[in-house]
């Protein structure tokens, strides 16, 4: 027995626990994508699977609903794969452990994967169940929304009769979306130059962040990790001198990092040469979160060490009341033993010279991120915004990955020519990926009036039918069909793309009813 298996409705939540014991991070949806194969051939459904592993299964409508217009139900088989240090999953090889707190479906360690396993569990319980009406089904999942919306924008749809799409991939029950941001990942490379490496080495690491999704939590107030790690080098700079050995963080450029890591070594009168000593002699200083040291073995220093620690805890007090209530579990620490390659096993002997650490420095602190511009048409909506998701210092380039968003196209390409402007005039090149399309809302829309009536007529009042900040794979579909009628809704998710992720069990068994209504009424 599985561990969601007393919950209802049982056969989405059946389908949910198997699609989280199979890996389906992007990129890697295949065995997912083949698991949905098996399915339309053990329940004799007509399927499509193309090269990317899209797959589109179609069920025949249910007697009585032969004459009615088909409806599409759509989701993506991906999940944004994030675990807490020291867990030891593997998402290339491991599934996801669910567990049950209460009214809510959360992981051991890892992300949840709600966003959007849930839509692929309703679809398939939706395709499993003879007794359910409904018209005719196409289910259309697709790999690689997270990276880009990359499966959308590849697959083949022209078997599809349906003019009617229900995307499942919103987070919030009793908000239609009927609206989304454009979007476009954008990769811009630094070159960097590098001198021999020695002096006291210190790695420093911002951990305990919230992150989040970078479209629909970009206007919480929380701190991005690369960019609180670069005003924090920055702010080190005006006491010390040092050089930048190593600086990495964030894992996915849709996601707002939350931990963050950089190795550097001080520039001393008498350098403490660590090639020498091989690293492992002399004294040792350790910072903790609330700022006190410890000492230990490790050679001797003209004190940059104990200044760049005084400097430090300045820092620290500052961004940790600065950040008080939106990141109350801020933390820094440094450390000033080991060898480089102990604290950062990926990156390398050298150092960068004191024009590159001054020059990435002030790239970091100086490309725009955040909210742009807010929408003038819909209070409260996010209108362009840009995520700088990753961050990664290479032996002989700075590597910078945003996810940019925006509702208007026009104000998406401005923001792309300025990234791209800034970065020509400081001699990097840009790569842009996953270029998608906003997703315009209709004013006149059949399937949302059933929707809103269906939900009125169940629940005594008006559902809220909104736009959103965030990538939904409508857009690329409505490009592709024409006259396509989209509505986007899901169950109460929170936190997504991060490790506290949750999915309401209540709020999956009211969406679960409502479609069947929707489906079943003519």
């Amino acid at each position: 027995m599985g561990v969601l298996s007393h919950l209802e409705p049982q056969n989405v939540f059946r389908y949910f626990e198997e699609i989280c014991a199979i890996p389906h991070a992007s990129y890697q949806e295949g065995a997912l994508s083949d698991y949905c194969a098996a399915f339309a051939q053990t329940h004799n459904l007509v399927y499509y699977q193309d090269s990317l592993k899209n797959i589109i299964i179609i069920k025949g409508a249910s007697a009585g609903y032969e004459s009615e217009e088909p409806i599409i139900i759509q989701g993506h088989l991906d999940m944004v794969c994030e675990k807490e240090p020291g867990c030891p999953v593997d998402f290339a090889t491991d599934g996801i452990s669910p567990k049950v707190e209460g009214d809510t479906i959360t992981a051991n360690g890892t992300t949840l994967g709600g966003d959007d396993g849930i839509a692929v569990a309703y679809a398939l319980a939706l395709l499993a169940d003879d007794s359910i009406l409904h018209p005719k089904l196409e289910v259309v999942l697709t790999v690689c929304e997270e990276v880009g919306l990359e499966g959308a924008a590849g697959i083949d749809v022209s078997m599809l009769e349906g003019r009617k799409l229900l995307n499942l991939d919103s987070e919030e029950e009793g908000v239609f979306l009927a609206g989304c941001a454009g979007g476009a990942g954008v990769l811009c490379r630094f070159p960097m130059r590098t001198t021999a490496s020695s002096g006291p080495l210190l790695t420093l690491t911002v951990t305990g962040l919230c992150g989040g999704h970078s479209g629909t939590e970009i206007d919480k107030g929380r701190a991005n990790a690369n960019l609180l790690m670069g005003r924090i080098l920055l702010q080190l700079s005006k006491t010390v001198r040092f050089r930048l050995a190593a600086w990495e963080g964030g894992k996915k450029d849709n996601a707002i990092p939350r931990t963050c890591s950089a190795a550097i070594f001080l520039v001393c009168d008498q350098a403490f040469d660590h090639t020498a000593a091989g690293g492992s002699a002399g004294n040792s200083k350790h910072i903790s979160t609330d700022g006190s040291t410890g000492n230990s073995k490790h050679g001797s220093t003209d004190g940059s060490v104990d200044t760049a620690i005084q400097a430090l805890k300045k820092i620290r007090q500052d961004i940790a009341s600065e950040y008080a209530v939106t990141e109350k579990d801020f933390r820094l620490t440094i450390e000033s033993s080991g060898t480089l390659f102990e604290m950062c096993p990926n990156t390398y002997s050298d150092m960068l010279d004191e024009a590159s650490t001054r020059r990435a420095l002030m790239l970091v602190n100086m490309l725009p991120n955040g909210i742009q511009a807010m929408s003038a048409d819909v209070p409260g909506l996010v209108e362009t915004s840009l995520n700088l998701g990753i961050l990664q210092l290479r032996q002989t380039e700075l590597l910078l990955h945003y996810a940019v968003r925006s509702s208007v196209e026009s104000a998406k390409q401005a923001l792309l020519d300025k990234l791209n402007y800034l970065t020509e005039s400081s001699d990097g090149t840009v790569e842009i990926s996953g270029n998608y399309p906003s997703w315009e809302y209709k004013r006149h829309s059949a399937l949302r009036d059933k929707m809103i009536r269906v939900y009125e007529k169940m629940y005594g009042n008006k559902p809220e039918v909104a736009a959103i900040h965030a990538g939904v794979e409508c857009g690329l579909f409505a490009g592709k069909i024409p006259s396509l009628d989209c509505i986007s809704l899901g169950p109460n998710m929170q936190s997504v793309h991060t490790t506290e992720e949750r999915l309401s069990i209540s709020s999956v068994k009211r969406v679960w009813e409502y479609l069947l209504e929707v489906l079943k009424t003519k």
